[in-house]
This record gives C-alpha cells, structure tokens and sequence, in this order.
C-alpha cells in the first residue's frame, strides 16, 4: 500500500491522535480546496475511487476537541456530530463513498480523504471500533478491530491524503476509518 499526506508530518499526526485528531498546527495542514489525486494505476490500468468524507465545522470541533481537528469552515456544529452519533450511531457526512463496490482480482483501490478531518482507510479481518472510545461509544463499537488497536501512524490520513491499496484478491474485503469507526467500504472482488 502506498500513502500521501497533503502536508502534515508524523509529530502533527501523533498530536492529532492523543486529542482525538485535534492539537494540530493549521499552519501545516491544507487550507485550500482538494484537488483531484492523480490515481496511481496497477499494470492491468485500472484504479477504483473511494472518497472519505466529513462535514466538520473548525470553529465547534475545534473549540470541542482541539485546534487543528478540523480545517474547513462551516459544516456540522460539533454538538450535532454528538446528537447524530447519539440517535443513529453514525453521522451522515461522516461516510465512504462508494461504502459497498465489486471489483476485479488485481485492481487498486485509493481511498482519498475529501473531508476537514483526519481519516484512515484500513483493511479488517471483520467491522469493529477504531482508536477513539468516545466515538466507539456512541457508534455502538466497543470492541475495537485489531487492526485498529496496532494502526501505525502512517497510515492517518490528513486532509487531502491518499491510500493505495494493492492488490486486490478474489473475496470479499473490508475498509473502516479506525478514527470514524462508521465509515466503512465493502469490496466484494471477482476473478
């Protein structure tokens, strides 16, 4: 797998982490608009797309969690993330999208991190809680996936940051964020 991170080096990411993604030096994390990622293609030229979103307002997660948690404006106010989280155990704009797709043996996968928080897109034997137990209660995850629990901090994506993910085998393949444990994509892939 191959990650890129649009400006924000291992310490900022650590930091963000401890706080629930928050702490973070805005100077160091994108500011402008996402660009399209160039998609990094297999030998047979095909890469499928998958966009981790959020709605994160800076000014309420920010004040709730921490400078740098979130660095766009507007959006969902923290206390909504919090009552969504509360009634449905997700939060609608926190999602992957496409969050189930069929794909082929061999092709790649690059998950991009379209939203205003930090991400991860990580390959689970089966669906559970990520690294954050606040939000794991509230989604209703409270056995944190293994994979989730061992994350190297390589793979947190900030804003703009990309995943690629290669190859694919014949089955079906699992992706959570372990930060948004909600955010899921299901990949079933054929021969």
């Amino acid at each position: 797998m191959h990650r890129t991170c649009a400006g924000a080096g291992t310490a900022i990411v650590l930091v963000c982490i401890v706080s629930f993604v928050g702490a973070c030096d805005e100077s160091n994390r994108a500011t402008a608009p996402i660009a399209q990622p160039r998609l990094s293609v297999n030998a047979s030229g095909t890469a499928r797309l998958v966009s981790m979103n959020d709605a994160c307002d800076s000014a309420t997660f920010n004040a709730a969690v921490g400078p740098g948690t979130c660095n766009r404006p507007g959006g969902v106010a923290f206390s909504e993330f919090v009552a969504q989280l509360t009634v449905h155990q997700s939060a609608g704009a926190w999602h992957n999208a496409p969050p189930r797709m069929s794909a082929k043996v061999g092709e790649t996968i690059v998950a991009v991190n379209r939203g205003g928080e930090t991400h991860s897109f990580t390959r689970v034997a089966a669906f559970g809680g990520g690294i954050v137990p606040f939000l794991n209660a509230l989604a209703g995850t409270p056995n944190v996936a293994p994979e989730c629990a061992a994350i190297p901090l390589a793979e947190l994506l900030p804003p703009g940051g990309t995943d690629t993910e290669q190859p694919l085998v014949a089955g079906t393949t699992l992706f959570q964020c372990c930060i948004h444990p909600w955010m899921r994509t299901t990949v079933h892939v054929k021969p």
